[in-house]
């Protein structure tokens, strides 16, 4: 047997091993939409906190949905992050309309500071509640989904609670991407792990991170992961690593976002992220490229350019493959149908992480919102 029959064979066997954590871990994860909404006879109060930096195309409709939550203790903390557009005025104006929302302004970025970290961290500062939700400007929210997330977080003895959002976008090859993206991120995360405190696995999205108001506290906030562009996975680290309990739960049917509405937007997007996601080492971000190559490109074209026993053996992982996405794309809402495109999305990945590298070592740096972070000084930042 030659070299591709073994490499073949290895690439099967590693499926192998990540299906069967992947499929049992996945199951450990509740439904929020499962969940009671019963709350106890005083229930804590809740702060929610979003960050809108140029949000004037789904500012307005988020943040109805976020008025409309049924929640008996609960304040709304919007903050305007240096935008230039007309997010603002919308937030001004649908505080006239509703007291219980509250603006804040950002005018200026402090130095040492990402603009989205600032303002959560502005917003926690305003905030009474004594737990926090941190959420995305542009996500869409249940009446319910808060009733039901701070009764499981209560129920588990719960410090911090992540949710996952149902990402629908305008076109196919995003949809694709998304449901992928889902898959990848569970193998990388590991996040049904997040709840074992002897593990070091831990979980935050950016959608939806419920938090006591101590534990943020006592771990520094989003101060401490000030230049942190992925701010909501570290934000879960330091919790963690603090000894905080945390949990993640499928969000799906209760919160919704767009993400992206364009193939541009996309890759411009996980610009500021996918290699801080590797802590910024060049040796794990190219890992990953290999990785995306050979394991979701490779197998689907081995079909065509192998024979015998090496192509039966590449025929079963692109069927494990395929299954193993078909089956996390139901936790997220999609169609199972979407895993036949996982060799084009493993190609735009491993091409979103490649440009991202490059870019950053090209110029020194990353330009997010109209701000440019050097390199070094996100670096630093290192929890």
């Amino acid at each position: 047997m030659g070299w591709l029959f073994w490499l073949a064979l290895a690439t099967l066997a590693a499926y192998a091993v990540i299906a069967v954590d992947v499929f049992s871990g996945s199951r450990k994860l509740r439904f929020l939409r499962e969940v009671p909404t019963t709350l106890p006879e005083r229930p804590p109060r809740v702060s929610l906190i979003a960050a809108a930096r140029n949000e004037e195309r789904n500012i307005e409709a988020a943040v109805r949905s976020l008025l409309k939550l049924d929640y008996p203790e609960l304040e709304l903390i919007l903050v305007n992050d240096r935008s230039e557009d007309r997010t603002g005025a919308i937030l001004d104006q649908l505080a006239r309309e509703d007291g219980r929302l509250c603006v804040l302004h950002v005018a200026e970025l402090p130095p040492g500071w990402l603009g989205k970290n600032h303002a959560l961290w502005l917003g926690s500062r305003q905030a009474r509640g004594e737990l926090l939700l941190f959420t995305d400007a542009d996500v869409l929210m249940r009446p319910d989904v808060l009733r039901r997330a701070v009764h499981l977080l209560e129920s588990a003895g719960l410090d911090h609670l992540a949710a996952t959002p149902e990402a629908h976008m305008p076109k196919l090859l995003l949809n694709l991407f998304m449901a992928a993206f889902g898959f990848v991120f569970g193998v990388f995360t590991r996040p049904w792990q997040a709840r074992d405190p002897k593990s070091p696995r831990h979980i935050g999205i950016g959608a939806f991170n419920l938090v006591r108001a101590e534990a943020y506290a006592r771990v520094g906030g989003h101060r401490t992961i000030a230049l942190r562009p992925d701010d909501d996975l570290k934000l879960g680290k330091i919790l963690k690593k603090a000894g905080y309990r945390q949990d993640l739960a499928y969000g799906t049917g209760l919160l919704q976002v767009e993400w992206y509405a364009s193939v541009g937007q996309l890759i411009r997007g996980l610009e500021k992220n996918v290699y801080a996601g590797t802590d910024y080492r060049l040796w794990l971000a190219l890992g990953g490229v290999v990785f995306q190559l050979l394991g979701g490109v490779w197998p689907y074209l081995a079909l065509f350019v192998t024979a015998g026993p090496t192509r039966l053996v590449y025929l079963a992982v692109v069927l494990l493959l395929s299954l193993l996405i078909a089956d996390s794309a139901r936790f997220h809402g999609f169609s199972p149908w979407y895993a036949v495109g996982f060799p084009l999305t493993s190609t735009l990945f491993a091409y979103i992480v490649l440009r991202t590298v490059i870019l950053n070592h090209w110029q020194g740096g990353i330009t997010w919102r109209g701000t440019f972070y050097p390199l070094d000084q996100l670096r630093a930042n290192r929890v």
